[in-house]
């Protein structure tokens, strides 16, 4: 429970048709199985007490009665376990039948909630038995108990405020407006849906869809247990589909295979979601929920029962990967091609280093020009100084040669040399050395994108804009920044999947992956034997823990104590956990006194979910402490 994580299980116990006693047993088994993994919430399916598939069975006493027995049974069962428990049964109140979810917790009943929308289509024929809960407001007596009775509770966890547990039940998701939406609206964070739906072609995808948008929608966990094995198959199959997600993403699912899946839902994430997307309560009409209290003890998770990706900016190696490479690829080409086309510039020029960034910048330029048909000519200036290497100076060749560019090679080695002088610099390297060349290379291709009439196309990367690892009025100035919203990590990937969409162009494909193999190094200290001697992340620390750490930081909002304990299950066996503190320690120092430098970058496209433009998604001052931050570390 440290860091707002909640641990949810979605379970279909195999059912006995109206056997309520052996039902009840094997819902017991769950129980144990899920809190020998420390469950919190545990879900289980729609009328699962009985079995759904009874029919008009639900007519009769005998098992109404066994289902309140078997009902009593769980209650006391459950006193021995610190677990938020969702199961579903028939419930008779006012001479109607219901079909509820029942909200037990150590050995009490915390409410019933009845399912609003009674299907009565196709294969469903719920409303011969069971009424309609939508509206009901109210307390029922549970034996001599009585408890809120309703459509209108929400679950809360007082010593863990994040966590707030709405109900629906199965066909409440299907309808335009489900109550799930009210209850987020309401405050619930995660949503339990017990259901009983059909094993169909192609319903499982749709399920799995519908499931998925609508936690993304209401920006809330939720948890879909649906009732399989062991129910009747006089008509139907049932999927026993088991789905957890969270805010849009689907972080656990099992169809027909398993008894219970696990995963763990962040109600920190959601709630600085919730916080962050101001148009989510906007239109919000009050619905006065009752909120039922209950506890929790403290628990830690020493690993977590959900994937943390240590690539959050790169998508995972299928067709998605090659899809949001696509994708990203054509924002940046649709942006530069606007750019280009308002300006009527006649060439776009680039500084080529034979490095990553400049390659993906050259690679988007030749991609905007072919795909938008413009008349517009490619200048790639290569300007090589004291820290150019061979490997990287063929590279910068091989390159403009692979995509029929025109390069320009301007060294800059006598020009540095005057600069220096002029200014009183003795030579050595030191700050001074090493900008002078990022601002000389600057400031020759501005000259000859005058010359040209032509834009000067910016390099640089998100990563190197979040660190401040940049020249002022250098590399950091350009008239379009098509990397700007691309971290390194994504940098090389998009170069990976140009490289193996051109198989075909041997000297592209080549070059590009010993490119992908160079050290990055900004090349501003003199080579040795012709070999780079400045090695970016020797300075800087590994830039996948960087674009970690900046993913964490500004898409969520996370502490710095919640990022490091994501980086070290993330990176584990990588890096020593001390390693990727002292990382972050200085990504924090570096992002906040680099502030003023991001302040005036130049125009360029948003790709992703994290952006740092002043005029879009990063507004802060430029003289902002980090002294809470590094509290929390230090």
């Amino acid at each position: 429970m440290k860091d707002g994580y909640i641990r949810a299980a979605a379970a279909a116990p195999f059912a006995e048709m109206a056997d309520c006693a052996e039902n009840v047993k094997h819902i017991k088994e769950l129980i144990e199985k899920a809190a020998a993994s420390q469950v919190k919430l545990l879900v289980l399916p729609e009328l699962c007490i009985t079995g759904y598939s009874l029919g008009d069975l639900f007519l009769q006493q005998t098992l109404l009665n066994a289902a309140e027995r078997s009902l009593c049974e769980l209650i006391s069962f459950s006193h021995d376990y610190d677990m938020l428990i969702v199961v579903g049964m028939p419930f008779r109140h006012e001479s109607k039948l219901y079909n509820c979810a029942a909200i037990i917790k150590t050995g009490k009943l915390l409410g019933l909630v009845p399912k609003s929308h009674i299907p009565n289509y196709n294969e469903f024929y719920e409303a011969r038995h069971f009424s309609s809960g939508k509206g009901i407001t109210c307390s029922a007596f549970f034996g001599t108990n009585e408890i809120a009775f309703g459509t209108d509770l929400i679950f809360t966890c007082e010593n863990l405020p994040n966590f707030k547990l709405g109900i629906e039940i199965c066909e409440d998701l299907w309808v335009p407006v489900s109550p799930s939406s009210k209850l987020a609206l309401e405050g619930a964070t995660v949503i339990a849906n017990i259901s009983a739906s059909p094993y169909v072609t192609g319903k499982a995808f749709y399920r799995k869809m519908i499931v998925t948008a609508q936690s993304g929608r209401c920006i809330c966990g939720y948890v879909y247990s649906s009732c399989g094995a062991g129910e009747s198959s006089t008509d139907l199959v049932y999927s026993g589909h088991l789905m957890i997600a969270e805010n849009g993403r689907m972080l656990s699912e099992i169809q027909g295979d398993g008894e219970l899946i696990i995963s763990d839902i962040d109600t920190q994430l959601i709630a600085s979601e919730r916080r962050r997307m101001t148009t989510f309560s906007q239109n919000y009409t009050q619905y006065t929920c009752r909120h039922i209290p209950f506890n929790l003890k403290p628990t830690e998770y020493k690993s977590l029962f959900r994937a943390i990706e240590r690539r959050p900016f790169v998508p995972v190696q299928d067709e998605l990967y090659k899809e949001r490479c696509h994708e990203v690829l054509d924002i940046q080409s649709a942006g530069l091609a606007k750019r280009l086309r308002h300006t009527k510039a006649s060439a776009a020029v680039v500084a080529v280093s034979g490095g990553l960034d400049s390659t993906l910048a050259l690679l988007v330029i030749k991609r905007a020009i072919k795909k938008y048909k413009l008349d517009c000519a490619i200048t790639a200036i290569t300007m090589p100084g004291p820290g150019t290497t061979g490997r990287t100076r063929g590279n910068a060749d091989a390159l403009c040669r692979a995509i029929g560019a025109q390069m320009k090679t301007i060294p800059i080695a006598n020009a540095l040399t005057t600069h220096l002088a002029d200014i009183g610099h003795n030579g050595d390297p030191d700050t001074a050395y090493e900008n002078a060349q990022a601002r000389e290379r600057t400031q020759i291709a501005m000259s000859v994108a005058n010359m040209q009439n032509g834009l000067v196309i910016g390099t640089g990367d998100m990563s190197e804009l979040a660190l401040g690892f940049t020249t002022y009025n250098g590399d950091h100035m350009s008239m379009y920044g098509v990397n700007a919203g691309v971290p390194k990590t994504l940098v090389r990937h998009l170069i990976k999947y140009v490289a193996d969409e051109n198989s075909d162009n041997t000297l592209l494909h080549e070059t590009l992956y010993d490119i992908l193999d160079t050290p990055v190094s900004p090349e501003l200290l003199p080579a040795l034997d012709d070999k780079i001697t400045q090695i970016t992340e020797d300075i800087l620390g590994p830039y996948e823990l960087h674009d970690f750490f900046l993913y964490y930081f500004l898409r969520f909002g996370f502490e710095p104590t919640k990022i490091l304990r994501l980086a070290v299950i993330a990176f584990n066996r990588t890096y020593e956990e001390n390693q990727i503190k002292i990382c972050l320690i200085n990504f924090i120092k570096r992002f906040f006194a680099s502030q003023f430098k991001r302040s005036c970058i130049p125009d360029g496209p948003k790709v992703g979910a994290v952006a740092l433009s002043p005029r879009g998604d990063l507004r802060m001052p430029s003289d902002a402490s980090c002294t809470e931050w590094l509290k929390q570390l230090q």
